[in-house]
Formats: structure tokens, C-alpha cells, sequence
């Protein structure tokens, strides 16, 4: 803009002087120099802030060694405390049902005996009525029997 300004104000014909011409030759390269200088530092800055960067993430790295020795230091045995823990759990919730499952059929195993034992109860007291049923059969036949001799001796007598 100001280029144009100045070469407006010193030519009246239109037509660029030689003046104009090396004023804008002079603002162009200062201009280019100006940009020269600026792409420059911003070259400076990039790399200084790349350093940074790259020992930012150099420290980040030592820290995160740092905190995973103090981590191991904190417990040394931590992840097997872990995983023995969620084992101990896993078989806990194992054994819950199994118990429940160990009572129902302790309770069902007693009911059985108990039943058992009633029946066996019965079958002893049938076994003993039994053996008195055929006991006294027995007593009543041979007595028929003895009856029966006597009669039979008593006709072979007559």
C-alpha cells in the first residue's frame, strides 16, 4: 500500500520513474529481508521449543521409570498378593453354591435315614409278628398232629 502511495505522489505521467522504481526496488527488499529475518527467528523458536519438547519427553520417561521402581518398592509381591486374592474370591463364590448344595443334600441324606430308619423299624416289628404268627402255627399244628395220633392209636387199639 505504501508503495503505491509513494509512486502515486512522485508520478504525475502515470509511467514509473527510474526513482520509483528503486524505492520500491529498496521497500521490496527491505520487505524480503523483514521476512527473511522473521522466517528465521520462527526457525530459532521451532527448534528451541522442538529441544524442549524432546527433553520434556525424555523426563517424562525417567519419571515414568521413577514411579514404576516405586511402585515395585511399595510392594514387591503386589501382583501375586493380586492374583491370589482374585483366585481366593473366584473360589469363594465357588463354595457358596456348593455349600448351599452340600445342606440341601445333608438335609435330604437325613430325611432319607430318617424314613429308612422307620421302615426298618417296621419291617423288625413284622419279622417279630411273624415269627410269633409261625411259631404258634406251629404249636397249633403239632398239637392237630399230637391230636391226630392219639386219635389214630386209640382206633388201632379198638
Amino acid at each position: 500500500m505504501q508503495l503505491g502511495q509513494l509512486s502515486g505522489i512522485s508520478s504525475s505521467s502515470g509511467a514509473p520513474t527510474k526513482e520509483d522504481e528503486e524505492m520500491s526496488k529498496s521497500a521490496l527488499a527491505t520487505f524480503m529481508a523483514k521476512e527473511e529475518e522473521i522466517e528465521k527467528k520462527k526457525m530459532e523458536v521451532k527448534e528451541r521449543v522442538q529441544a524442549q519438547l524432546g527433553r520434556i519427553e525424555e523426563e517424562t520417561k525417567r519419571l515414568a521409570t521413577i514411579r514404576e521402581e516405586l511402585e515395585a518398592l511399595a510392594d514387591p509381591m503386589k501382583k501375586e498378593v493380586y492374583v491370589v486374592s482374585k483366585k481366593i474370591d473366584a473360589i469363594n463364590k465357588e463354595l457358596k453354591p456348593l455349600g448351599q448344595t452340600c445342606k440341601k443334600k445333608e438335609r435330604e441324606y437325613n430325611e432319607a435315614l430318617e424314613a429308612f430308619n422307620v421302615k426298618n423299624k417296621e419291617k423288625v416289628q413284622l419279622i417279630t409278628r411273624l415269627m410269633e404268627l409261625v411259631s404258634e402255627s406251629e404249636k397249633l399244628r403239632l398239637g392237630k398232629l399230637e391230636e391226630l395220633s392219639k386219635n389214630l392209636e386209640q382206633k388201632s387199639i379198638t
